[in-house]
């Protein structure tokens, strides 16, 4: 059994590609820094990753796939799972290989979902994908006495950047900042343009990590008065004739409660 050794970085996956071929190998393995080798590794190789040689897989994988292909394998990643390194190496490095018919089409892998390696990469990405639309759904903004609307988010997937555009052509005119409190970083938007942030105390900033709650002396008197409002109107058009607990937790997560204005 040959396992590759990456730094957990796209990058590392695609550099570990091009040295798999390079080195005329096939790794059974793809696996982190760290991580405990399987019991019966007879060889391992410690991937060093380079932006050029990833740049070169991904321009011929921009040659040999569909846009909606190579989107799937950026938002896959974004799951964050140990266990995709594997499959998504091995995916990677089944688009170069020959194929054994020549008729075969220049999409015909990413399209073969008998294969468990392209299934699982699929799959993982539609995971991501599925949160990116809960995220949409479900943030609350606060706003400060400034005129700032804040937003915390501890989504399950790291899914903050592949909503962020949504927010900006959406809230282009107006001041705010949604923040990761899992991943420990964010981004803000000035009314004008986009960049990320983290802090380096969060200890010291005003609003509460654990709830999303922005404090007292910095949430306006206005906003607090619409959270009362939106509580009172949630409560109101509930009928509880028709309640359905286990349909309102599969819409909408206990996970996501946390940080949602009508349940806290």
């Amino acid at each position: 059994m040959l396992a590759y050794i990456f730094d957990r970085t796209f990058d590392g996956v695609l550099s570990a590609v091009f040295d798999a071929y390079f080195r005329h190998q096939s790794p059974d393995l793809l696996l982190g820094k760290g991580d405990q080798l399987p019991l019966f590794c007879e060889e391992t190789y410690e991937v060093t990753t380079s932006g050029e040689k990833a740049q070169r897989v991904w321009k011929g994988l921009e040659k040999k796939l569909s846009k909606e292909a190579l989107h799937l394998i950026m938002v896959s990643w974004q799951s964050e799972e140990k266990e995709l390194s594997t499959p998504l190496l091995h995916y990677i490095y089944k688009v170069f290989a020959p194929r054994n018919s020549a008729t075969a089409s220049k999409d015909s892998i990413e399209h073969n979902y008998a294969d468990p390696d392209v299934l699982y990469v699929r799959n993982t990405a539609r995971r991501v994908l599925h949160e990116q639309l809960r995220m949409k759904q479900f943030i609350r903004f606060q706003k400060a006495k400034d005129g700032t609307y804040l937003a915390v988010v501890s989504p399950d997937n790291d899914v903050l950047p592949l909503v962020i555009n949504h927010f900006q052509d959406r809230f282009n005119d107006q001041p705010w900042l949604i923040y990761d409190a899992k991943r420990h970083y964010g981004y803000n938007h000035d009314g004008k343009t986009v960049v990320r942030i983290t802090f380096e105390d969060e200890a010291a900033v005003p609003f509460n990590l654990e709830n999303g709650k922005l404090n007292d002396e910095v949430l306006s008197s206005d906003d607090r008065l619409l959270q009362d409002l939106w509580r009172t109107y949630f409560k109101a058009i509930c009928i509880k004739e028709r309640l359905n607990p286990r349909k309102q937790l599969n819409d909408m997560p206990r996970r996501y409660w946390k940080y949602l204005t009508e349940k806290n």
